[in-house]
């Protein structure tokens, strides 16, 4: 990773908050989904998949800017276990945000339906049909996807600590404020 910048790049801001709204319509259109049998579920459907790969590519291109700018440092006065705490929920963010997308890209191919992301382009499967293993990725996105909402919550949680209790810069470093004199 490149070494430490003052604050995140207008890219790296602009890539978090349009994936940020892109995840929780994500989960929102998923919840919609399991929750309605009528033609909304389909139209849902028709959304939900191709967003899912934009996430995913999203996602892969994010990485691959981090990797490239860097990140801010983490405040020196900060506790080393929330720093600890930081570092895990951004790994676990990044692992959902790609392996969300595989995992119901796979289930689909495990149930032998195509992956149409606009028009006529469709996704190869990535499995062999399999009315097991589509019942077993269902459980696991499923069983992600509340995990996922979860970890936005724990993330909003955070922010906000940082930007009203704490005040130490960190929420700024994504917003793109200046940072609280100290």
């Amino acid at each position: 990773m490149s070494g430490a910048v003052a604050k995140f790049s207008p890219l790296q801001r602009a890539l978090h908050w349009s994936m940020a709204l892109a995840i929780l319509a994500m989960l929102f259109v998923g919840v919609g989904m399991t929750a309605t049998v009528d033609q909304v579920r389909e139209t849902l459907i028709a959304v939900h998949r191709p967003l899912g790969i934009a996430i995913l590519i999203l996602a892969l291109l994010r990485i691959a800017v981090r990797l490239v700018q860097g990140a801010p440092e983490l405040p020196a006065g900060m506790p080393e276990p929330m720093k600890l705490a930081a570092k895990l929920s951004h790994l676990a963010f990044y692992g959902l945000m790609i392996a969300m997308p595989i995992i119901g890209w796979a289930m689909m191919s495990a149930a032998d339906y195509p992956i149409v992301l606009f028009g006529a382009v469709h996704l190869p499967p990535i499995v062999s049909p399999s009315r097991e293993l589509h019942a077993a990725l269902w459980t696991a996105h499923a069983g992600l996807a509340l995990c996922f909402f979860a970890l936005i919550l724990l993330h909003l949680a955070a922010a906000l600590f940082h930007a009203l209790v704490r005040r130490d810069g960190v929420f700024q470093q994504m917003a793109g404020g200046r940072a609280p004199a100290e």
